[in-house]
C-alpha cells in the first residue's frame, strides 16, 4: 500500500516525479518521533502547494502554445476542432434543421481562431495567443491585445487634441478602430479583459472551448432588432441571422400570415399595393413591397406656392416656389413684403411698436415711416476688444475699432509695449524648448509655453522597410505600416492579402493552376504540375534521344539538368569560402544502352540476352565441358573460344591438355594404379610384386599381383603358405601339428598325456583329444587309502605332543 500511495503522489505531482531517486528515498523519514510530526506535516503541505503550483504552470504553458504552431500539429487536432465547432453551433443548427448557410461569416471568424497565425493584432503585428487578454471591435470584429488598443486610444486622443493650442488636452476626443475606423468615446477604452459576449471577466482557458470564450450562450440582441437573441455559444465575429420561425403577413398586409424565418420574414404577396401617393391624385401601382411607396412617376400642371406661376411638373414634388418677390402690402399699409414667393400671410411690419435708439438707452413709439432719433448720450456699447466701451455719442451703424493705447505684454510674458488695444504684441524671441517629439525645437516666436505638437512629418522607415511613417513627428516607435500587400503565386492567379512587410516571410498561396514555366530541357513541354514557388522539379519524362553507338533511344529519365556534387579543392580553414556551390546543375550523358540482345556464349552453351552496350560473344562462366584428347576427361576451363589460328595459319583447339594420371578402374583386387598417363583404351596387365604375410603371420612372401589375382581358392591358399609347422596353440595348450594354413586349427590333439591319482601314487597315459572327450581320471586304490590314514594318525599324534609340551611350559 505504501508503494502504491507513493506512486500516486509522484503521478499527480510532476516536480516529485522528476526528482532523482536519491532525493525521493529520503522523503517521509522521521515519522517515529512525535515531536517532529508537526514539522513533517508542515513540510509536506509546503511541498504539496509548490507541486500544485508547478503543475498549474505546466498546464498554463501547455495551453499558452503560440499560434505559430506547425500546420501538421493543427491537423492532428481536427477532430477536437470539429467537436468544438459543432458544440458552438448546435443550438443554431437545431433551429435551422442543419442549414449552416447563415453561419458562413461567423464560421470564418471562428475557424480563423484555430489556424496558425490567422488572428494577428494589427497594432503590434504579432499573433494573438489563447492566453492573452484581448479586445474585439464591435464594427469589424478584429482582435487586438488590450495593452495595444489602450496605447492606440491614448495616442489617438492626444494627436487629435494637439491640433490647436486652445483645446490642447481639455476636450474628450473619440478614438477610432485601427482597422474599420469606428469611433469610440474615451469612456469606451477597454480596461478589463472580458469574453466576446461580455458576461465573464477574465474568462479561464479551456481547451474544449473557443479561445477567449466563456462557453455560455451569447444572448446578444440580434440586428435588425426582432426581439430575439443570439443562440450560439459565446463567439467572435457577428451574430448570424435569426433562425426563429415566426408567423408574419406580407409587406402590404393583404396576404394571409405564413411561417417564415425571422431573419427573412419580409415576403411579398405580389398583389398591387394601391396606397395613395403623396400627390393625393394617384395610387401606388407597384406589387406588394416594404417601406414607403416610391414617388409618383407621373406629370401634372402645378402652381407655385404664391399662385402666380404654373408649369408641368412631376407629381412627386407638388410644392415649388417661383423667383418673384412677394410684394404684398404689410399690415401697416406703408411697406410691402420683401420675401420671395411664400405661402401664408406676410406677417406684421417689423417697424411697428416701441423702438429703442441705436445705443438702446431710451425707447419711444414712432410711426413705421419715421426713423428713431439718437438720444445724444454716450454710446457705451462694448467694443470688439471686450475691455473698453464706445466713447462716441449715440449713433447709427457699427462702432469704430478700439484705439485706446494700453501696455501690452507679449504672449511669452518677457517683454511689454504700449500699443493700441486692438493690436496684439508678439516679440521676436524664438522658443528653445523641445516639442513633444523630443527631436525638434519649438522655434515659434513668442511662445507662451504650451508648445504645439511637432508639425513635421516623422519620415522614419517603418518596420515593413517599404514605407516611411506618414504621421506627425512623435516619440517612441512608429505604428506598424497600415498598408496591405498582395502576395501572389508565380502565375498571379491566386493572391493573399497580408500586412505590409510580412510579404517577405509569407509563403505564396497555393494555386490550383498548372505551372506555366517553359521547359528547361529538350522536351517540348513539362510534366503537368501545380503552380509553385521556386524552381520547377526535375523533368521525369523519358529522354528518348537516339544513342550514339546504336539505333535505340535512351529510356532513362531526362538528365539535361541534374544536381551534381561539385568537386572542390579542400579548404585551408573556416576563413576560406568555397568558390562554387556544393551542388551544380549539369547535363549528364545518356547511360549505356540496356536493350537486351540475344547472344550466344563462346562455347555455345546458351543464348542469353546481353545489354546492347555489351553485345558480342561472352562467357557464361560455366566449364567448357568439351572432351579432351585423352577421351576420358572434359575441359574444365571457363567458357572460351574453341579454336584459334597458330603461326602456321592452322586452327588449333584452345582447350586445356589433360595432365591427370590414368584413373580407369583396375581389375578386382589390384590396388596398383596404371603407370601410364591418362590414355585411351585398356590399361596394361599389372606386373608388380605383392608383399604379404603367410597364413601364420610370421613370414613375408612376395607374389606377382596378376598371378595372385587370377589364381583360384586352393592356389591362393598354397601361395599364401610358408610351408612350415603352424605355430598356433590348441585350446588344450599343445602346438598345432599341421603345415601353415589359413583359418582355425583343428582341435583333435593326438599327443599323449600322463594322468595321476589324487594322492599322486598311481600314473597312467592317455591321448589328449580322448582325455577331453571322455574326461577320464585315475582314482586311488586301497593301498592309497591306508597310506592316507596312517599319515593322518601321525599328524594327530604330533599335534597332541605339541599341546602337552605347551601345557608344561605354562605350568612352569
Amino acid at each position: 500500500m505504501a508503494n502504491s500511495k507513493s506512486s500516486e503522489y509522484r503521478l499527480f505531482h510532476p516536480s516529485v516525479a522528476m526528482e532523482p531517486a536519491w532525493r525521493q528515498q529520503g522523503k517521509g523519514r522521521g515519522r517515529g518521533s512525535a515531536g517532529q510530526g508537526s514539522t513533517v506535516q508542515s513540510k509536506f503541505e509546503e511541498i504539496r502547494k509548490s507541486n500544485q503550483a508547478a503543475a498549474q504552470r505546466l498546464v498554463q504553458s501547455h495551453y499558452s502554445s503560440s499560434s505559430d504552431e506547425d500546420d501538421e500539429e493543427i491537423e492532428t487536432k481536427d477532430g477536437k476542432k470539429g467537436k468544438i465547432l459543432a458544440s458552438t453551433f448546435t443550438t443554431y443548427t437545431d433551429q435551422t434543421g442543419g442549414d449552416v448557410h447563415g453561419l458562413e461569416r461567423t464560421g470564418q471568424y471562428v475557424s480563423d481562431l484555430f489556424q496558425s497565425g490567422a488572428v494577428t493584432c494589427l497594432i503590434c503585428i504579432a499573433s494573438v495567443k489563447r492566453t492573452q487578454a484581448v479586445w474585439s471591435c464591435g464594427g469589424c470584429f478584429s482582435l487586438f491585445h488590450i495593452p495595444c488598443i489602450q496605447k492606440w486610444a491614448k495616442d489617438s486622443a492626444f494627436l487629435v487634441s494637439s491640433v490647436t493650442d486652445e483645446d490642447f488636452g481639455q476636450k474628450q476626443h473619440p478614438w477610432p478602430c485601427p482597422k474599420c475606423r469606428t469611433e469610440y468615446p474615451p469612456s469606451a477604452t477597454p480596461n478589463r479583459y472580458v469574453c466576446y459576449c461580455g458576461k465573464v471577466q477574465d474568462p479561464p482557458v479551456d481547451p474544449w472551448l473557443l479561445p477567449h470564450s466563456c462557453g455560455l450562450v451569447c444572448e446578444t440582441p440580434l440586428t435588425p432588432r426582432c426581439g430575439h437573441t443570439c443562440l450560439l455559444l459565446c463567439h467572435p465575429g457577428p451574430c448570424p441571422p435569426c433562425p426563429k420561425m415566426v408567423s408574419v403577413s406580407c409587406m402590404c398586409g393583404k396576404g394571409r400570415p405564413l411561417p417564415r424565418r425571422c431573419s427573412n420574414k419580409a415576403w411579398s404577396c405580389q398583389q398591387r399595393c394601391g396606397k395613395m401617393l403623396p400627390c393625393k391624385q394617384h395610387s401606388c401601382t407597384q406589387p406588394c413591397h416594404s417601406g414607403p411607396c416610391e414617388s409618383c412617376p407621373r406629370f401634372s400642371v402645378q402652381k407655385c406656392v404664391c399662385g402666380r406661376e404654373q408649369t408641368e411638373r412631376e407629381c412627386a414634388s407638388p410644392h415649388w416656389t417661383c423667383k418673384q418677390v412677394c410684394g404684398g402690402v404689410l399690415s401697416c399699409g406703408n411697406h410691402t413684403c420683401d420675401q420671395v414667393c411664400h405661402e401664408g400671410p406676410c406677417g406684421a411690419c417689423p417697424r411697428t411698436g416701441e423702438r429703442a435708439c441705436p445705443c438702446g438707452k431710451s425707447k419711444c413709439s414712432r410711426p413705421c415711416t419715421e426713423e428713431v432719433a439718437t438720444c445724444g448720450d454716450t454710446c457705451d456699447r462694448p467694443l470688439a476688444c471686450g475691455i473698453h466701451t464706445c466713447s462716441m455719442r449715440c449713433h447709427h451703424g457699427n462702432c469704430e475699432t478700439c484705439r485706446q493705447e494700453v501696455e501690452r505684454w507679449c504672449r511669452c510674458g518677457r517683454y511689454s509695449r504700449v500699443l493700441p488695444c486692438n493690436k496684439e504684441y508678439l516679440c521676436d524671441t524664438k522658443c528653445p524648448k523641445t516639442r513633444s517629439c523630443q527631436r525638434h525645437q519649438c522655434r515659434r516666436k513668442c511662445c507662451p509655453g504650451n508648445c504645439p505638437p511637432c508639425d513635421q512629418n516623422c519620415g522614419r522607415s517603418l518596420g515593413c522597410r517599404n514605407h516611411k511613417c506618414p504621421s506627425i513627428c512623435h516619440q517612441g516607435a512608429c505604428y506598424p505600416c497600415p498598408e496591405t500587400v498582395q502576395v501572389k503565386c508565380v502565375c498571379a492567379s491566386s493572391s493573399l492579402v497580408v500586412p505590409c512587410g510580412r510579404e517577405r516571410s509569407t509563403k505564396p498561396p497555393r494555386c490550383k493552376e498548372l505551372c506555366r514555366s517553359p521547359p528547361s530541357c529538350h522536351h517540348p513541354s513539362r510534366e503537368n504540375h501545380r503552380c509553385h514557388p521556386g524552381g520547377c522539379p526535375p523533368c521525369r519524362q523519358p529522354c528518348l534521344l537516339a544513342l550514339t553507338h546504336c539505333k535505340h533511344t535512351c529510356p532513362a529519365p531526362c538528365h539535361d539538368l541534374v544536381l551534381v556534387k561539385s568537386h572542390q579543392a579542400q579548404l585551408a580553414g573556416p576563413w576560406e569560402q568555397p568558390s562554387e556551390p556544393a551542388f551544380v546543375k549539369k547535363a549528364l550523358p545518356c547511360p549505356p544502352c540496356q536493350v537486351p540482345i540475344p547472344t550466344a556464349c563462346f562455347g555455345e552453351h546458351e543464348v542469353s540476352s546481353v545489354p546492347c552496350h555489351k553485345r558480342g560473344p561472352f562467357t557464361c562462366k560455366r566449364p567448357c565441358g568439351r572432351p579432351l584428347a585423352c577421351g576420358n576427361h572434359s575441359c574444365t576451363k571457363e567458357c572460351h573460344t574453341i579454336t584459334k589460328a597458330n603461326k602456321m595459319g592452322l586452327s588449333v583447339t584452345t582447350c586445356e591438355v589433360c595432365e591427370v594420371h590414368c584413373c580407369k578402374p583396375r581389375p578386382h583386387g589390384c590396388p596398383h594404379p596404371c603407370p601410364l598417363p591418362c590414355h585411351p583404351g585398356d590399361c596394361p596387365i599389372c606386373q608388380q610384386m605383392i608383399r604379404q604375410r603367410c597364413h601364420c603371420r610370421i613370414t613375408l612372401l612376395y607374389v606377382e599381383c596378376m598371378k595372385l589375382q587370377s589364381a583360384d581358392r586352393d592356389s591362393k591358399i598354397q601361395l599364401g603358405s610358408c610351408k612350415n609347422q603352424c605355430p598356433k596353440e590348441l585350446s588344450c595348450g599343445h602346438r598345432c601339428k599341421l603345415v601353415c594354413h589359413p583359418g582355425q586349427c583343428e582341435e583333435k590333439c593326438l599327443q599323449k598325456v600322463k594322468v595321476r591319482c589324487p594322492c599322486k601314487r598311481i600314473k597312467k597315459e592317455f591321448l589328449c583329444a580322448k582325455l577331453h572327450e571322455d574326461q577320464s581320471c585315475v582314482e586311488c586304490d586301497e593301498i592309497c587309502r591306508q597310506l592316507q590314514q596312517k599319515a593322518s594318525q601321525l599328524k594327530e599324534e604330533e599335534e597332541k605332543v605339541a599341546k602337552e609340551e605347551e601345557q608344561k611350559k605354562l605350568q612352569v
